[in-house]
């Protein structure tokens, strides 16, 4: 009897450790200097029981705004970054402020940088996932793109932010 005790609660345990660490993924994306820039930074993505908090770091940059978004395509081979496509837009919102009707999944925001060249921006959103087989909201193969402006959230449809000054495709980790 004991040794069925032991084997069912052994089992309960493996099933709880295999459920908790399947709750948890990562993705990063490094940025690659675009557009003449000089940018160096990465993107991390951590997924914990359905909420995806995403934490940009860069370096190099000018001070100010620069708008950062997720682009449709995970390709970040051309000078100019473009070959990552438009802003990622599942569901065919139009650009916006994040959190504010409308804006699609691709609008992040502005991340501030220092005099220093230095910026970091988080959000943590269960709009993102990563590598979950929905479209709507899986992450990987995406894009991350830093602009050489800030996002003005309204001009269509991507907010007027300039050059593609940084580029890295985002992997599962």
């Amino acid at each position: 009897m004991s040794a069925i005790r032991s084997i069912l609660v052994t089992i309960v345990l493996l099933t709880l450790v295999g459920c908790s660490s399947s709750n948890d993924s990562s993705a990063r994306a490094i940025l690659l200097a675009k557009s003449g820039s000089e940018i160096t930074g990465e993107v991390l993505f951590k997924e914990r029981n359905g909420r995806v908090t995403m934490t940009a770091k860069v370096e190099n940059v000018s001070s100010g705004n620069h708008a950062i978004h997720i682009h449709a395509i995970g390709d970040c081979s051309t000078p100019d970054g473009k070959s990552a496509g438009g802003h990622w837009n599942p569901t065919n919102e139009n650009h916006g402020k994040w959190g504010e009707q409308p804006f699609h999944r691709g609008d992040i925001g502005n991340m501030v940088v220092g005099d220093d060249g230095k910026g970091i921006f988080e959000r943590t959103t269960d709009l993102w996932c990563i590598e979950c087989e929905d479209e709507v909201k899986d992450i990987v193969g995406k894009a991350i793109i830093v602009h050489a402006g800030p996002d003005d959230f309204s001009s269509q449809p991507a907010g007027a932010a300039g050059a593609r000054i940084g580029c890295g495709e985002i992997v599962k980790q």
